[in-house]
């Protein structure tokens, strides 16, 4: 196996149907893998009867927020979230995947802190059978997500393991040299 530290090699990952490779607890289950693309997971649940505009107007909510606090997400750690809104027969899905560096029990538990300290609330409200006492009972918003997450099964980096704290430092180092090389000319 290649080294989790050589960033210069692209890599995949395909994991076993339970999601993990060994499976090791976490203080909520077993925990998922790091892969290359480094920690993440993928939510799918069916919403309430009616709440499509809200949870697209949530989306538009959470983008002034970024705006306004770009780093009000920071504490998650994260690379990428997209939601997708989707209909199975009569029946409308809601769609979370997020990519983040911590693993799953600290983003879910960071998060249920986020959302508690920032009065930002968690786009699940609006997902059928998401528990109403979710910011005083982190282990019931766990259950919740790993109810409804579906597992990768193949996991692909182009610059592997690397976290988005590295990732912007080197970006700051390159705009640092060629801002140097810039005044030199």
């Amino acid at each position: 196996m290649a080294d989790d530290n050589d960033w210069t090699r692209p890599r995949a990952m395909a994991i076993p149907e339970e999601g993990y490779l060994t499976s090791s607890p976490g203080r909520y289950g077993p925990t998922f893998p790091k892969t290359p693309a480094c920690h993440g997971f993928t939510i799918i649940a069916k919403i309430k009867p009616g709440a499509e505009t809200e949870i697209r107007e949530y989306g538009k909510t959470l983008e002034t927020a970024v705006g306004k606090t770009p780093d009000v997400l920071a504490p998650l750690q994260l690379h990428y979230l997209r939601w997708v809104l989707f209909d199975i027969g009569a029946d409308t899905y809601f769609m979370y995947q997020g990519i983040f560096d911590t693993d799953f029990d600290k983003y879910t538990e960071d998060a249920v802190a986020l959302f508690s300290a920032t009065g930002i609330t968690t786009i699940f409200t609006k997902l059928e059978g998401f528990p109403e006492d979710w910011k005083t009972n982190a282990p019931a918003f766990i259950r919740f997500v790993r109810d409804h997450q579906q597992p990768s099964f193949l996991e692909y980096g182009e610059y592997p393991f690397v976290t988005a704290r590295e990732i912007k430092k080197a970006l700051r180092m390159r705009e640092a040299f060629t801002s140097m090389l810039d005044e030199s000319q």
